[in-house]
């Protein structure tokens, strides 16, 4: 749950880089939660809840 929340920006960048990585170099799946809209561009799919409830599922870049 937003791993880069305390962190300051150039930290948390290279929390990111490293998280994305490890997903890519052992074909791991992140779940990863955030706020942060530029967080979430890192992923390649966004499920997004509203009142604990899915309310739209798609690719990254969409």
């Amino acid at each position: 749950d937003e791993p880069t929340g305390n962190l300051d920006p150039a930290t948390g960048n290279r929390v990111v880089e490293m998280l994305d990585r490890l997903v890519r170099q052992r074909g791991k799946t992140l779940i990863l939660v955030t706020h942060s809209p530029d967080l979430a561009r890192h992923a390649d799919r966004i499920l997004r809840l509203q009142d604990g409830r899915l309310v739209t599922e798609a690719p990254a870049a969409a």
